[in-house]
């Protein structure tokens, strides 16, 4: 029978999607007091989607950015509710709409993937709890993240690849043993 096990805590990152850099610096500022220091982030990658052009306005970037302390895995929802507080703590109200300055995504890197969270239900997310979806959005193998049919573009750019690396990178890898010779 197999032990039920609790998989060791991941590295919290965000997504941010953001038109001025005004909006990301309050956004930054609000999530580094609920969740502590940056521990690394990206440069601005061009946000490959007209999604949000007409809530947000057009030639959108992206940044992500990865915390110091590890998380538990679990704690996805609570954490994807931290950030939707902030995007409306952040947005102009219009008739109970919030236009956001910032669209924040929570997402967990371990090192065997990285997994987002999200409030849209698609058929390659499951259900956690609490209007929350899990995506799996890359996953590491022979040495790299790859990624998966539904991965967006920009999670895959050059920049996007390296910072989940370092991120990757960040946690403390326990060193292969050699196999004893008989």
């Amino acid at each position: 029978m197999a032990r039920v096990q609790k998989p060791p805590k991941g590295r919290l990152i965000v997504s941010i999607i953001y038109s001025s850099l005004d909006g990301l610096a309050d956004a930054l500022k609000l999530l580094e007091k609920q969740f502590g220091r940056v521990q690394c982030e990206t440069m601005e990658l061009p946000y490959a989607s007209r999604k949000y052009a007409e809530e947000m306005g057009d030639e959108l970037q992206r940044r992500f950015y990865s915390f110091e302390k590890a998380v538990e895995r679990d704690k996805l929802p609570e954490i994807k509710a931290i950030c939707h507080k902030i995007e409306k703590q952040l947005g102009d109200l219009v008739h109970d709409y919030a236009f956001r300055t910032a669209n924040i995504d929570p997402g967990v890197v371990t090192p065997d993937n990285v997994v987002m969270a999200s409030h849209r239900e698609f058929n390659q997310r499951i259900y956690l709890r609490d209007g929350v979806f899990a995506e799996l959005a890359l996953v590491y193998s022979r040495g790299r993240f790859v990624r998966l049919p539904w991965t967006p573009t920009d999670f895959c750019a050059g920049e996007a690849i390296e910072f989940f690396e370092r991120v990757r990178e960040s946690f403390e890898m326990v060193p292969e043993t050699a196999d004893a010779e008989v």
